[in-house]
């Protein structure tokens, strides 16, 4: 049994590597493009907008398709296609220029990221115990996100001198790495085999996936996506020009707001490996998730709200870092949750739903953000919008976070 858990937990590390692998290039472009566009072959600014968008767009359609793919062969096969389009498509910025080239290369990364989300989640959802599956998810999200972090540094230092193909070649070449260790870490399992029991009709199955506590989570998870990986990353930099300025003079230096936004966003990437799995043990609790993801919704909604007010910057700095710890806890415990979930019912249909709508909510951020934006107070309506839904979400789950304590409270008496 011990010698089970040990392999099961390498597996969801090494699953959490290997993606982390493959996001650096995509993770190299949110920085490196807006600058270097030129040498992509690209005409106009525009053009990187709807790069660096399409690829969330296109999961949409697609993360349905792939959810059935993935009923049709074990998560092995899916990973090693995952790894095979990612590589390419890294490899693909640095061999072709043109805006119509890059299109499809972005589109065909959104198709691997699809396989790699759901993929991912499948199998830490197969992998880990009851007992330590917020632990288990919060382990992978900070691992895999870690790409992320590296993947924007590097390109940031490196893609000025030697430039973006060299860098997007060597991306995609790492990106390679990851199929031996795949063949050599993952068993050919079939997903089916991980359904949580054989006597479960389809009946009960689909009626599972329409269950009360299914549709919250996933409304809870698109609604965090839509804040955080949406309305949240795009906004920060206008929210600080906003009430700060195009430039922050700090410690005698004036420094972009841009520049200032990048880093406070990728401060989150940093902590997420540690505090996301620690989220994750204290929902895997006695308490269960329900009670920290009440008081997690609650305190990320007053500071969420805080951030559309005028504070000294070391304030703002300060109730921005509670603002994204609080992402951190709130994905972390939905992601679980959704996780549990899965486990009764069919796993890749429920965290295909899952997955395709944290991608909705991640798209229409932006959309919606900007649009905002135009309005007088734009910044206000989209700060303090925010926090009621995050108010609103932590009506929604307030009766389960009472049965919860109050049973709790019982057995202690």
């Amino acid at each position: 049994m011990i010698k089970t858990k040990i392999h099961d937990s390498k597996v969801i590390v090494i699953v959490a590597a290997i993606t982390a692998i493959s996001l650096l290039g995509d993770s190299m472009l949110y920085i490196a493009l807006p600058l270097f566009w030129e040498e992509a072959g690209l005409h106009s600014i525009w053009q990187v907008g709807i790069l660096l968008s399409i690829n969330r767009l296109i999961r949409l359609p697609f993360n349905p398709i792939i959810g059935w793919l993935y009923q049709k062969f074990t998560l092995k096969t899916g990973f090693i296609i995952a790894i095979i389009l990612g590589s390419l498509t890294t490899l693909g910025y640095g061999l072709f220029n043109g805006f119509l080239a890059w299109l499809i290369l972005r589109g065909v990364w959104g198709i691997a990221w699809s396989f790699f989300r759901i993929g991912g989640l499948s199998v830490v959802a197969m992998n880990a115990d009851e007992q330590n599956r917020g632990k288990s998810i919060g382990m992978y999200n900070g691992i895999y996100r870690l790409g992320s972090l590296f993947g924007m540094l590097a390109g940031g230092m490196l893609v000025p001198i030697i430039g973006l193909d060299l860098v997007a070649i060597l991306f995609g070449l790492l990106t390679i790495t990851g199929i031996p260790l795949i063949l050599l870490f993952m068993k050919s399992k079939p997903i089916e085999s991980a359904q949580v029991s054989a006597n479960h009709s389809e009946k009960s199955k689909f009626t599972n996936l329409l269950s009360i506590n299914n549709l919250r989570t996933i409304i809870t998870g698109f609604s965090i996506t839509l804040l955080f990986q949406g309305v949240l990353v795009s906004t920060m930099s206008s929210v600080l020009e906003y009430h700060h300025g195009k430039s922050i003079n700090i410690f005698g230096l004036a420094l972009n707001v841009t520049f200032i936004a990048g880093i406070i966003l990728s401060t989150r990437w940093v902590w997420e490996p540690f505090l996301g799995a620690r989220f994750g043990h204290w929902s895997d609790g006695k308490n269960g998730r329900i009670p920290l993801l009440f008081i997690s919704l609650t305190i990320t909604s007053i500071s969420f709200g805080m951030l559309s007010s005028n504070f000294p910057l070391i304030i703002y700095l300060f109730v921005t870092l509670i603002v994204l710890i609080g992402g951190t806890a709130l994905t972390t415990i939905v992601d679980a949750l959704a996780l549990d979930e899965s486990r009764k019912t069919n796993v890749v249909s429920s965290l295909t739903t899952y997955s395709t709508f944290q991608d909705l909510g991640a798209s229409l951020g932006p959309f919606i953000s900007f649009i905002l934006l135009g309005l007088e107070y734009g910044v206000y309506i989209i700060y303090l919008g925010g926090a009621g839904i995050l108010l609103l979400l932590a009506f929604i789950w307030l009766p389960t976070y009472i049965k919860t304590t109050s049973k709790f409270n019982h057995l202690k008496v």
